[in-house]
């Protein structure tokens, strides 16, 4: 295998300009620092996170690039660990991107290198057939149903809430996996790291934590951080009984403090400038399902316009593509602030060039929210009246808009709401029509609406305080956030 090794080497550098081979001495130099001396590079474990993007993918390339010309003059290599975690905004051709690197860098069978993926609570070797698990699969759906309720539809706090919470989580489980690792690598800016800690800190705030525990930025006391924030957000969105089972947050179980080398300074993040090496060698195909930008974010842009066009057309009276028209508009600034290939860009807003291109776009987000979510159109429409917040205070405009041969039955969904004892068809058209458990529901009934003006909610302050993000504008003229970059990239 040696010379198979060498030949991917030659064949990755070969895609390398002068500025990059030049970069890459220089990452070596600073592994084998960290490491403590060329002697001890071959007990070293590196973790890099991947998300399937473009950007992750020229990282892997990239720590590959240095793993393999490291072992082309020393007798030995640091290990390389590389994580992804699964979330239902990966889709399929993500995960086949995923496969198409991993086999382009010949990692699967290298006894070096560790490829592994993080659904939920488990820790396991990535299968590009691997499916999101039905745990996760339930535990998205619950908490994306319950947010999304709670904020009619609100789209980052109803998509990407649980995903920011969940990296601290992910980072854990990951880097504690085995024997743990000895340095994180990341292709984020400082500015980025900072925005983000900066952003666990504030929410920290106000959650009687110690100043100790928030104000420490080391790993560990990040991961710490962020677990506890999301122990009080699980428990403002969920009631006692009302959460399904099995949800655990991973703290650092090792003494762990690995070092963290930022390799910003090192790579592009510009995909022109190593276009060939993305597409030829790593075989890279850009999906533009998730607009090309957001392969390592907690969501599915198709999806996020899919919500934008219902809310046009049922809750304010205009249509369907005016409503994806708008969220393209902020789609197209999202891609030119990250700097996206115009390409790229082009691609993705072709998809939707046309009214029936944009009722082609419709069907494959139902299949998509479907598929992950176990959701019907219906029921998203269901979501956006938020009709059983507030005591059921817009459950009669709901079932006027969208159902009204049940408002005979008004007085009986009020009673099932509550708890009280009605027949069984109620309870079981509820369910039906929202995509709820029965206790959901009911806790939803004695909820308020999120108040983004409220700086005493989490799920508010959450979507809100987004670290890094682009300021918006939302149809109906509230301000909401968006964010600009995402954390694994």
């Amino acid at each position: 295998m040696s010379y198979v090794y060498r030949q991917v080497l030659q064949r990755l550098t070969g895609y390398f300009n002068r500025a990059e081979r030049t970069a890459l001495q220089l990452l070596i130099q600073r592994l084998i620092v960290a490491a403590g001396g060329i002697e001890r590079i071959g007990s070293y474990k590196v973790m890099v996170p991947f998300s399937g993007g473009k950007d992750s993918a020229y990282t892997v390339a990239f720590l590959r690039a240095a793993q393999l010309s490291i072992a082309n003059r020393s007798p030995a290599t640091f290990h390389l660990r590389i994580a992804t975690l699964r979330h239902p905004g990966m889709t399929y051709a993500v995960m086949e991107n995923i496969h198409r690197c991993y086999s382009a860098l010949f990692l699967y069978d290298d006894p070096r290198v560790e490829v592994l993926m993080v659904d939920q609570q488990q820790v396991r070797p990535f299968r590009v057939d691997s499916r999101f698990s039905a745990a996760g699969r339930e535990r998205a759906r619950s908490d994306m149903l319950l947010t999304g309720h709670l904020t009619a539809g609100e789209s980052r706090a109803t998509f990407c809430n649980s995903g920011y919470l969940g990296l601290a989580d992910f980072y854990a489980r990951a880097a504690c996996w085995g024997t743990g690792i000895g340095a994180l690598v990341n292709g984020d800016s400082r500015k980025e790291q900072k925005q983000y800690v900066a952003w666990a800190m504030r929410l920290a705030q106000g959650l009687d934590m110690l100043p100790s525990d928030w104000r420490n930025q080391s790993f560990n006391g990040v991961l710490k951080t962020v677990s506890q924030v999301g122990h009080a957000y699980y428990r403002e969105l969920y009631d006692e009984g009302a959460e399904p089972i099995g949800r655990l947050w991973a703290y650092p179980n090792k003494a762990i403090v690995p070092a963290f080398i930022s390799i910003f300074d090192l790579v592009s993040c510009h995909a022109d400038d190593h276009w060939p090496l993305l597409t030829e060698f790593l075989n890279f195909q850009f999906d533009d399902l998730s607009f090309n930008f957001s392969e390592s974010d907690s969501a599915t842009p198709m999806l996020m316009a899919h919500v934008r066009g219902l809310q046009a057309l049922y809750l304010r009276g205009r249509s369907y593509q005016e409503g994806v028209s708008e969220y393209l508009l902020q789609a197209n600034a999202l891609m030119r602030s990250k700097q996206m290939p115009q390409r790229l860009v082009d691609q993705a807003m072709a998809a939707y060039d046309s009214p029936s291109k944009i009722e082609t776009r419709r069907v494959l987000a139902n299949a998509h929210a479907l598929d992950v979510y176990g959701l019907n159109e219906a029921q998203l429409v269901c979501l956006l009246f938020a009709p059983f917040v507030n005591s059921g205070q817009l459950l009669e405009v709901f079932l006027r808009h969208c159902h009204p041969g049940m408002l005979v039955a008004l007085p009986d969904l009020h009673k099932a709401l509550m708890g009280q004892q009605v027949p069984d068809q109620i309870t079981q058209w509820l369910v039906e029509t929202s995509g709820l458990s029965k206790v959901g529901l009911q806790s939803l009934y004695g909820k308020q609406r999120v108040d983004f003006s409220d700086p005493t909610s989490l799920i508010a302050r959450v979507a809100a305080g987004d670290p890094d993000k682009l300021r918006v504008i939302r149809a109906d003229g509230i301000q909401a956030l968006m964010p600009e970059t995402v954390f694994v990239r």
